[in-house]
């Protein structure tokens, strides 16, 4: 055990003390905070661009209908034929011109209007184009079948429907949703910690293996004391790091809102703009009433509890991973000839991404969900997308969670038995790049 300590010790120290790493640690975060402000700017500049719009309208239609927004801009052009008027769009840098020609009825005038520009239009610019359109045709419709408008709007009345437990508690559409999302958030992060660090314990033993630095190494310690030891080292200074990460954006996230004056609520700000047939501020009202909702429902969630567990299948997830990267650096000579084992490593974690949002979006207690949350190698990140929804009656099945840690458990005993047999042999292997036939070899030994 006292060895144990120094290994955990000397490769923690290594790990923390390399000039790479401090570098990337404070860095990082620089860098991830850069690149949020960046793409909130550029959307900034991107939505406050104004389009102008020229519009020769030939038509007795359409006089009034095309009004400006925050985005678009139109321009009216009176007694001049389309050429003339394509020149002076081009001349003045509008972004494009719309032409309503002079037909017998409405139907053809809207068949025949044409929209051109330099480029191919952006969609949302057509979409509101054609929303003039499609309104001014329908009413047109309505009158000649002779249905009023208003008899249209109670008609085309938009249906939800309402759900509650048998509680008799209200539930919210999209919630689960939102839950599974939370959940997969955790899991993701579980991925690419365990990807990214997984990669410097499996680094960590190519190098010393390659100078030869193992040889006098193994001399003291036992194979498997050294191979727990990197793994946990490595894995103390990958969680410090992590920590130092979250810390500081955070902290630099709440400047930046405290500098830059960012009221959150203004998020919001555009639910008074919306279009539709209900008033703007029952509109507003009912949008609110909804929100709240939503957020009480997220308060809801038991975040204590959904923060233990993310440890504990962090912890899990990451040691038996760790351990088949330890395996696999001390198999091969350089980084080059770990290509064809990363990939089988990398698979179960993608597909507990995908599958896990497909199936737990859909039916998070199905037998899909189910049985990727209870599989070892992917429930750390299946069985975190379904706790948000809560553990016991309505939520996770107790003795699921249960089992899925006695799994990950016995599966984690057994995955670092196997690398160490691996380790133990190959860690003193040069000159023959492996493959998977040796690998069941040295597991006989």
């Amino acid at each position: 055990m006292g060895k144990l300590s120094l290994i955990i010790k000397r490769e923690y120290l290594a790990k923390v003390r390399n000039k790479s790493f401090v570098v990337m640690t404070f860095l990082s975060p620089i860098l991830m905070v850069g690149m949020v402000v960046l793409i909130v700017y550029l959307t900034k500049i991107n939505d406050n661009e104004i389009r102008t719009i020229g519009i020769l309208n030939e038509s007795n239609y359409f006089s009034t209908d095309f009004q400006g927004t925050e985005s678009t801009s139109f321009v009216k052009f009176k007694d001049i034929d389309l050429q003339a008027a394509k020149d002076s769009i081009q001349k003045m840098g509008f972004y494009g011109l719309l032409y309503i020609p002079n037909e017998q009825d409405l139907e053809q005038v809207a068949s025949r209007s044409f929209f051109y520009s330099k480029d191919a239009p952006g969609s949302s610019i057509l979409d509101n184009l054609e929303n003039v359109f499609e309104e001014r045709l329908r009413m047109q419709r309505l009158q000649e079948l002779g249905v009023s408008v208003s008899d249209f709007e109670s008609v085309g009345n938009n249906f939800e429907m309402k759900t509650a437990t048998f509680a008799g508690e209200q539930n919210l559409k999209g919630i689960t949703e939102i839950k599974a999302f939370i959940g997969g958030a955790f899991g993701y992060l579980i991925m690419m910690f365990i990807i990214i660090y997984g990669g410097f314990v499996m680094r960590s033993v190519i190098e010393e293996k390659t100078t030869r630095i193992i040889e006098v190494i193994i001399s003291s310690v036992k194979p498997f004391q050294l191979m727990l030891g990197k793994i946990i080292g490595t894995s103390l200074a990958g969680v410090t790091q992590f920590a130092i990460w979250i810390i500081s954006a955070f902290l630099m996230f709440g400047v930046l809102i405290l500098v830059f004056d960012i009221d959150p609520s203004a998020l919001n700000s555009g639910a008074s703009n919306t279009p539709g047939l209900i008033g703007g501020a029952a509109y507003v009202a009912a949008s609110d009433s909804a929100m709240q909702l939503y957020a009480n429902e997220l308060f809801r969630i038991p975040w204590i509890m959904l923060i233990c567990f993310f440890v504990i299948y962090f912890v899990l997830g990451y040691l038996i991973y760790s351990s088949i990267y330890a395996a696999i650096g001390a198999a091969v000579d350089n980084e080059t000839d770990t290509q064809q084992f990363i990939f089988p490593i990398i698979l179960p974690l993608m597909l507990a991404i995908y599958v896990g949002f497909f199936s737990v979006f859909n039916n998070p207690h199905g037998p899909i969900a189910v049985g990727f949350s209870l599989f070892p190698l992917t429930s750390p990140i299946v069985m975190l997308m379904r706790l948000p929804g809560g553990i016991g009656e309505g939520g996770v099945p107790i003795w699921e969670v249960v089992v899925s840690i006695l799994l990950l458990i016995i599966t984690f005993i057994g995955i670092v038995w196997l690398a160490a047999k691996i380790y133990r042999v190959g860690i003193l292997m040069y000159g023959k790049k492996p493959s998977y036939r040796d690998l069941l070899k040295w597991l006989k030994y």
